[in-house]
């Protein structure tokens, strides 16, 4: 759970909290209609949560602002999951994403997967871990290529 979410979650607390309190003891003999309770407090709690969220833009928007860069990394050993290897990555600057294939078949690793990093941090990674030694192997990293886009409309003529 990251930073975010508990604290949304500890807003959303207080205010039932908060709510459940000013119910029981002080709006318990008022002639106020219960819907109407329910609406103001359904109004109340998006705004506290709205105003949570947009005070804590420490999640998942940062990558959208930062030029990234995916890195191929390639020779992993067969053992190494993604932690493992976001815990290599992290040693050279934030990372985003870490994605390591699987053959379909078989359900096992392949061996290479990608890492998605700022620019920065990416360039930062090629040069201090490819070629390096990793688990008794010695990894492949670079930048990633595109994927190739499958037959146009054209070629398949």
């Amino acid at each position: 759970m990251n930073i975010l979410d508990r604290k949304t979650l500890i807003t959303v607390l207080l205010l039932a909290i908060l709510s459940y309190a000013l119910g029981h003891f002080v709006l318990v003999n008022s002639q106020i209609d219960p819907a109407l309770l329910l609406a103001l407090g359904i109004v109340i709690g998006g705004v506290a949560s709205a105003f949570a969220s947009s005070t804590g833009n420490t999640g998942s928007d940062i990558s959208t602002s930062v030029e990234t860069t995916t890195l191929y990394v390639g020779n992993l050993p067969y053992r190494a999951n993604e932690q493992v290897v976001r815990d290599l990555f992290e040693k050279k600057g934030r990372v985003f994403s870490v994605r390591l294939l699987k053959d379909k078949n078989t359900g096992k690793r392949r061996g290479f997967g990608f890492v998605e990093m700022p620019e920065p941090d990416a360039l930062k990674a090629i040069n201090e871990l490819n070629e390096s030694e990793f688990q008794q192997r010695t990894l492949k990293v670079r930048e990633a290529k595109q994927k190739q886009e499958s037959l146009t409309a054209n070629d398949q003529d």
